[in-house]
């Protein structure tokens, strides 16, 4: 795992400090710990470098999926069959 702490000799490395809460931290601790890194940082760069290069969701992606969640809440969704029929298409795999 120890791609998350190499540094190709490009840039410099710096201390980044942060605040969480002591139950956050025992959660990293116990984290890290069980999935084979080897520290505390190894593990929080690694995560780091995935969450940017790798981002589950875009703050729009965020927003549409509110949205839905919200129209199925206020009942503003039909069934896949009430769209085949108002859509004109008979067959799911279409």
């Amino acid at each position: 795992m120890s791609e998350a702490a190499t540094n190709n000799g490009d840039d410099e490395i710096v201390t980044v400090n942060f605040k969480v809460k002591r139950s956050f931290l025992d959660e990293i601790e116990d984290t890290w710990q069980g999935r084979g890194f080897n520290s505390r940082s190894e593990f929080i760069r690694y995560t780091l470098r995935d969450a940017v290069e790798h981002p589950t969701f875009d703050r729009d992606e965020l927003v549409a999926l509110l949205q839905a969640e919200e129209d199925v809440r206020e009942q503003r969704t039909m069934s896949s069959q009430e769209a085949r029929e108002q859509f004109g298409t008979d067959n799911a795999n279409e």
